[in-house]
């Protein structure tokens, strides 16, 4: 069969990736990753006699080029993502192409850089009634965003927002969030290489955010986490979940009546 694994590598922990990716790594003939986003650990982890291939310099044409080749000579191809494929992967693309050649593909999954931000300043982006909402999205700069999908439509529904790729973009960020109402003390965060040893946190309000990206020296592979449940005093507020309150009845438990 002609065929390709495409693997989500996580956000940067070789720790982070799937137990399946994991061990399609250590099978493959050829390893192909993204070497300015993956992990050199995690690509050490192939076999003594893996090809290894650094993609990072290479246009479109080239890549599926050197797919193509190598899995017509019958070899086990791997091509490993950063984060989750599904997120800015540009996968799709190379999709495309693969299938004019006869080569299908299998994703395994990763674990998204938004995800790895979360667990790094403890914070669950979804808060019982506060925000039952995440949008995952871009500030548009180099790269247009569909006409409905402009940030400050976005924000019009003030719900939790992660911003991929927008480091460079904070004035853009605080001004189409600003009017789409959003309070200067909107609390945000941002984690630069979440996960990685050098990873960085900076915990700061919408006005302040671009004064505290530049002070920092933050503009690139950072995520921006904005919205109320990235409120840093949130685990002093009383907001609670329906599923452990004891007086709510699920299928695997009967609430109990309350005598208040």
């Amino acid at each position: 069969m002609k065929k390709i694994w495409i693997i989500g590598a996580g956000p940067g922990d070789p720790d982070l990736i799937t137990v399946k990716g994991f061990k399609l790594i250590q099978e493959a003939d050829v390893v192909m990753y993204t070497d300015s986003l993956v992990s050199e650990k995690l690509v050490q982890e192939a076999k003594a006699s893996a090809e290894i291939i650094r993609t990072a310099g290479m246009h479109l044409e080239e890549m599926i080029d050197c797919i193509v080749e190598r899995v017509q000579a019958g070899k086990m191809v791997v091509r490993l993502h950063t984060g989750d494929p599904a997120m800015y992967g540009a996968t799709m693309e190379q999709i495309a192409l693969l299938k004019q050649h006869g080569i299908t593909y299998e994703v395994v999954p990763g674990v998204s850089s938004v995800f790895a931000a979360a667990a790094a300043v403890g914070t669950e982006l979804t808060i019982p009634d506060l925000t039952q909402t995440l949008i995952l999205t871009r500030a548009e700069g180099r790269t247009p965003v569909p006409e409905r999908e402009k940030l400050q439509e976005l924000a019009t529904h003030h719900c939790t927002i992660a911003m991929f790729l927008s480091a460079t973009l904070t004035k853009k960020i605080t001004k189409e969030l600003q009017q789409a109402g959003w309070a200067d003390d909107t609390p945000i965060a941002v984690v630069q290489r979440a996960s990685w040893p050098d990873q960085k946190i900076v915990r700061t309000t919408l006005s302040e955010l671009d004064e505290a990206m530049r002070v920092n020296g933050i503009r690139k592979h950072a995520m921006i986490l904005a919205g109320w449940a990235l409120d840093p005093n949130i685990h002093e507020k009383d907001f609670r979940s329906r599923l452990y309150d004891k007086t709510f009845t699920h299928g695997f438990r009967k609430g109990v009546q309350s005598n208040d």
